[in-house]
C-alpha cells in the first residue's frame, strides 16, 4: 500500500511539472498573446464607433495614429485646415481625402526609412469635417457630426425634441445641389408612422434641417 502511494505521488509530480503554465512565454521569448499585431488592426477604419472603411478624412477631424511598439510616434493628432497632420520623423503627412486605411499605408511607407516593417493603425476619433445643421423650433439647434448613413429622423433625435411652436408637418432639408438651394420635405408625423418613409433621406455634408 505504501509503495503504491509512493509511485502515485511521483506520477502526479511528473505530470504537474510537464504541464504548460498559462501565459508562459514561448521558447523564442515572445508572449503567446503579444507575439504579433492583429492583422485586422492594420486595415480596420472606425468612425465614431462604426466600421466605415470608405470614410474620407477631412480637415479638423481628430485621428489616433498607433505604430506598433513605437509609443513615441503613436499619438492623437488633429487634421489641420490644410489637410495635413504632423508626426515625428515624417513631419507633415497629407491626410484629407484619404480613408483611414490609405493613410495608415502612407504613414507605414514613410516610416520604412526609419523603422523595420512598421505596422500602423489609424482610427478616426472625432468627425469634425462632415457636419449637418438643425435650426428652428428645436430644443438644441446647431451643428451635428454627420455619422455614416445618418438620416433626417436620426439627426432630429439628437436635438432634444421640439418646442411647442414647431410645425412638424412643415420640416424640410435645405441642400445645395448644382449651386442652387433645394428643399426636401419631411413630414415628421407621417415618417414616424411609416406612411412616408421615403422622406427620411440620408443626409449629406452641409445639409440644413429647418424646423419652422
Amino acid at each position: 500500500m505504501k509503495r503504491a502511494r509512493y509511485f502515485g505521488a511521483i506520477l502526479w509530480l511528473v505530470l504537474a511539472l510537464g504541464s504548460p503554465v498559462p501565459g508562459a512565454q514561448k521558447s523564442d521569448g515572445s508572449s503567446p498573446t503579444h507575439g504579433k499585431p492583429p492583422a485586422e488592426a492594420m486595415t480596420q477604419a472606425t468612425v465614431a464607433g462604426r466600421s466605415d472603411p470608405e470614410y474620407k478624412i477631412g480637415a479638423l477631424d481628430v485621428l489616433r495614429v498607433d505604430v506598433w511598439k513605437e509609443p513615441e510616434i503613436s499619438r492623437l493628432v488633429p487634421v489641420r485646415p490644410d489637410g495635413k497632420i504632423s508626426l515625428p520623423l515624417l513631419n507633415d503627412v497629407q491626410a484629407a481625402g484619404l480613408t483611414a486605411t490609405q493613410l495608415s499605408t502612407a504613414i507605414g511607407d514613410g516610416l520604412k526609412a526609419f523603422i523595420t516593417n512598421p505596422q500602423v493603425t489609424v482610427t478616426i476619433n472625432e468627425i469634425n469635417s462632415r457636419r449637418v445643421y438643425v435650426t428652428g423650433e428645436v430644443l438644441k439647434a446647431g451643428a451635428l457630426p454627420l455619422l455614416p448613413n445618418m438620416t433626417v429622423l436620426q439627426a432630429l433625435s439628437s436635438t432634444g425634441g421640439f418646442t411647442q411652436f414647431a410645425k412638424l408637418k412643415g420640416i424640410y432639408v435645405l441642400r445645395t445641389e448644382d449651386g442652387k438651394h433645394v428643399r426636401h420635405p419631411f413630414n415628421y408625423k407621417e415618417v414616424l408612422s411609416g406612411k412616408k418613409p421615403e422622406q427620411d433621406i440620408e443626409l449629406e455634408p452641409g445639409d440644413v434641417i429647418v424646423v419652422p
